[in-house]
């Protein structure tokens, strides 16, 4: 089924995922494949550990802050179903699922995609942020937050 933008209805030329959607090339390790969302081995080169695999939805959008909640939903059911699949495949005792939405956020790929890494108590990795934002919000940031659910 080929990845189609819930706007236009189209897969944009130009973004790497929605290609390997549509052409479904054979160098291209797939791990399950389902109506709305996919999950696929990364490049070699990019693999942070063992089994660590994409899931990405069919629907193109850039990021978590414009995605369909309908194929955000199925990613991340996918996501957890990879997760335990870790679990039992490969013996992970733990899982780390990262994302990024936008170029400053870290974002390589403009496609809404979840990293699902496995992690073992024997790794000495640690896959949560160093340091902290030096960024300041005028005011209480989570206050502002609460706002926009008024």
């Amino acid at each position: 089924m080929p990845a189609v933008s819930p706007e236009n209805g189209t897969m944009p030329d130009t973004c790497t995922f929605c290609r390997i959607l549509r052409d479904e090339p054979d160098d291209v390790t797939w791990v399950e494949r389902e109506d709305e969302a996919v999950a696929f081995r990364p490049l070699p080169e990019s693999e942070l550990a063992p089994g660590h695999t994409l899931v990405v939805p069919r629907a193109h959008s850039i990021g978590l802050l414009d995605a369909d909640p309908r194929a955000l939903q199925a990613t991340t059911a996918l996501a957890q179903r990879v997760g335990r699949a870790m679990r039992a495949a490969l013996g992970a005792t733990g899982v780390v699922v990262l994302s990024a939405s936008g170029a400053d956020a870290g974002q390589s790929v403009p496609h809404l995609h979840l990293h699902v890494v496995p992690c073992w108590d024997d790794d000495g990795v640690t896959f949560w942020p160093e340091g902290r934002s030096k960024h300041r919000v005028d005011g209480d940031p989570h206050e502002l937050l609460a706002e926009m659910f008024e």
